[in-house]
């Protein structure tokens, strides 16, 4: 219980710094941002196979499927967003 309670309060506040960090960051340092945090999903996905794929335990199997279709959906989807936002630094004909 006391392991639970401890993660616990390791996200929260993870999620109150992450939260003040992204909200300081200038509008010319998103795309190269998202592009790096793109590349961090890729891992995710490398870790999920992994974990989906190595254990025999039904719940680690969903979860990690879970955790590869998320991922996939973060990473396809941040990609189409950094690749508008570099369309409008493109110069028009």
């Amino acid at each position: 219980m006391s392991g639970l309670i401890f993660n616990l309060f390791i996200f929260v506040l993870a999620s109150f710094v992450g939260f003040e960090l992204i909200s300081k960051v200038p509008p010319t340092l998103h795309t190269p941002l998202m592009s790096g945090a793109n590349a961090i999903s890729g891992i995710t996905i490398i870790g999920a196979l992994i974990v989906a794929g190595q254990t025999g335990d039904e719940w680690a199997q969903i979860i990690g499927f879970l955790a590869i279709v998320f991922a996939t959906i973060n990473v396809v989807g941040g990609f189409m967003v950094t690749d508008r936002m570099l369309e409008m630094f493109k110069k028009k004909d």
